[in-house]
């Protein structure tokens, strides 16, 4: 036996090597939070702030699903590829700043973005790009600066299958650069259809502040409510629903808001399908104050200021009576 066993241990140590370098080195356990730092090293595994790493795209690649990438201090970030569940937040660590965002999730998963400055410098195309995602929700964000020739939009949510979009209490300012781009934009494409709702959401001095688009989709189309916000100081309209005939919906809701000082329409309702409903907001200084044209419907329930714009002031389509 004992000599059995001196001539299996060469083998056995054999065997052994080779399990040890078909394992190699055991895989690193994604973590549940991960931490950038403007000290960070991308050689870390963002797991703690003591190893930050330095990029929001790498802590991406050490965060499970469903997890969070914790900012700790100001500093540029970099892009970021969001392709899972996951929330990016950015509590008072001062100005976490990236160059762009791209959200491609599979459907059922919801992905959040809390506290960052999203920055084009004046020549980036799409500031945050959602193409697919059950939910995105979007908080205390600044998007400014994407004013790349033809395609300069701050945020531009168009999906291929059904998402929703909430964003609150952000800033999306100077984007675009020609007509049909500017602040946000919805446009779902194919089949694909859209929920959004814009609360206390500033869009100042892009071409177009907000435009909902129809027009891409045979779907069910994009559903807006805006709630509380101001849209101002936009080269073209301030608000703008359009869509055409045999394509969906494209519908928004405009309330305790206001649309002041945009060069173009305040707020316009262009095309078959393209439908905006008015109740108790503010429409002033603007090059006219509402509009509907090629068929769109402006219905309003009698509640809105709408006076003192440079040209004439419009006229609803229609009104709604309260129950």
């Amino acid at each position: 036996m004992l000599a059995l066993l001196t001539q299996s241990a060469p083998a056995l140590a054999a065997l052994g090597a080779m399990l040890a370098l078909l394992s190699g080195t055991p895989a690193q356990a994604l973590g549940l939070k991960t931490y950038v730092s403007n000290t960070g090293n991308n050689a870390n595994d963002c797991s703690s702030v003591a190893l930050a790493c330095a990029s929001i795209s790498q802590a991406l690649s050490e965060t499970l699903f469903g997890g969070e990438v914790i900012v700790v201090n100001a500093g540029a970030y970099g892009p970021a590829s969001i392709t899972k569940s996951v929330n990016i937040t950015n509590d008072g660590a001062g100005e976490a700043s990236l160059d762009s965002v791209s959200i491609g999730a599979p459907a059922g998963d919801v992905v959040s973005l809390r506290g960052l400055v999203v920055d084009g410098v004046g020549f980036g195309s799409v500031g945050i790009l959602i193409t697919t995602a059950s939910a995105v929700h979007i908080q205390n964000c600044v998007v400014r600066n994407f004013e790349q020739s033809l395609t300069g939009v701050g945020i531009s949510l168009a999906p291929s299958g059904n998402t929703q979009l909430f964003v609150s209490d952000t800033v999306v300012f100077n984007n675009g650069s020609v007509a049909a781009t500017g602040g946000i934009r919805i446009q779902p494409q194919g089949t694909g259809s859209a929920r959004v709702v814009l609360d206390r959401v500033h869009l100042e001095n892009n071409v177009i502040g907000l435009k909902v688009d129809g027009s891409q989709s045979t779907g069910n189309g994009a559903r807006v409510v805006v709630r509380h916000s101001a849209v101002s100081g936009n080269a073209a309209d301030g608000i703008l629903a359009t869509s055409a005939s045999g394509k969906a919906a494209a519908f928004i809701l405009v309330e305790h808001s206001s649309s002041v000082n945009n060069a173009g329409i305040g707020i316009h309702a262009d095309g078959a399908h393209a439908t905006i409903l008015l109740k108790d907001n503010t429409i002033t200084q603007n090059g006219t104050g509402i509009g509907a044209t090629n068929s769109g419907q402006l219905v309003s329930y009698g509640d809105n200021s709408n006076n003192n714009n440079v040209g004439p002031e419009g006229a609803p389509t229609s009104f709604f009576s309260p129950m």
